[in-house]
């Protein structure tokens, strides 16, 4: 097995795998005829709901534990908790709190903040945004901070922006989201998962090797470790593509990109020498177990 080879087979590893998007869509489909029944008077319907996260833009890895969610509920219901004297907003929140709960009685279920929070006992959470869709596409929320307001949100225009950039890339972003996120898990690096997507945009969106095949993916994974270690430790935000929004620069993940990029420059260099063994086993000390063992 060469390294491109092993590369492949670690996104593979890496992929979402059927059991778990079955068992992520099991879940989805009885939250959302609940709510859909209760504010919508829909029966057995799975319809007004969107993923969003990483798992929304196709860059979660195997394993995610997180899953973001929006359901949409019908306009008269903004009305209704709007005009409430106070803090409507975390009324909304428990009242789908409630509904979902019919469903779902013996599971941990939270509604605070900004969402409704389901935590499974398999340690699998979905994190609900009660929200509604508004002319323009971009969605209202409920945010129970502070006495209460709402925000709004447009992630549909990021999923696009990043599934045209892993077109225009010959489906080499979500590789390097995904292989990012091992190596992010393998060693605790301090990244938010929505910030290695936007940098892994950024990085591929003037990387002059972007629409290589898988043969590149040691390269394209060493270079983007360079680049993430050259982030600007005083830039405190950063717009994600499509939307244009504003995030968080949080984390201090520069000092760990450089070192796996010096880690990366020392595997490439043992395989090309033909030390093959040692240079699979330094990839697997950056990107984690996912990352096969050596065969001839």
């Amino acid at each position: 097995m060469t390294i491109s080879q092993a590369f492949d087979q670690l996104d593979r590893n890496l992929c979402v795998s059927m059991n778990t998007r079955t068992l992520i869509s099991n879940r989805h489909n009885n939250i959302a005829k609940r709510v859909n029944y209760d504010f919508r008077g829909l029966s057995g319907s799975t319809s007004y709901t969107r993923y969003v996260g990483s798992y929304g833009r196709g860059t979660a890895i195997e394993g995610i534990s997180d899953i973001d969610m929006l359901m949409v509920l019908p306009y008269d219901t903004y009305y209704r908790y709007n005009n409430y004297n106070y803090n409507g907003q975390s009324a909304l929140l428990q009242a789908v709190k409630n509904s979902i709960k019919v469903t779902y009685p013996n599971t941990d279920l939270k509604g605070d903040g900004q969402i409704v929070q389901v935590s499974f006992s398999d340690g699998m959470m979905f994190e609900i945004v009660p929200c509604f869709l508004n002319n323009d596409g971009s969605y209202t929320y409920p945010d129970s901070n502070g006495g209460g307001s709402w925000l709004t949100t447009n992630p549909v225009p990021e999923i696009e922006a990043i599934k045209q950039m892993n077109a225009d890339c010959n489906g080499n972003l979500y590789p390097l989201c995904r292989m990012t996120r091992a190596w992010k898990d393998e060693h605790s690096i301090d990244i938010k998962g929505y910030l290695v997507d936007l940098m892994a945009y950024r990085f591929l969106s003037n990387y002059e090797h972007r629409t290589k095949t898988s043969v590149y993916h040691d390269y394209m994974m060493r270079d983007f470790f360079l680049f993430l270690s050259e982030v600007s430790y005083t830039q405190a935000s950063f717009r994600m593509p499509g939307s244009n929004r504003l995030y968080d620069n949080r984390g201090y993940f520069q000092s760990a990109a450089g070192k796996a990029y010096e880690a990366a420059v020392e595997a490439i260099a043992k395989d090309e020498k033909g030390y093959h063994y040692t240079a699979y086993n330094k990839w697997r000390e950056i990107l984690g177990n996912e990352f096969p063992y050596y065969q001839e």
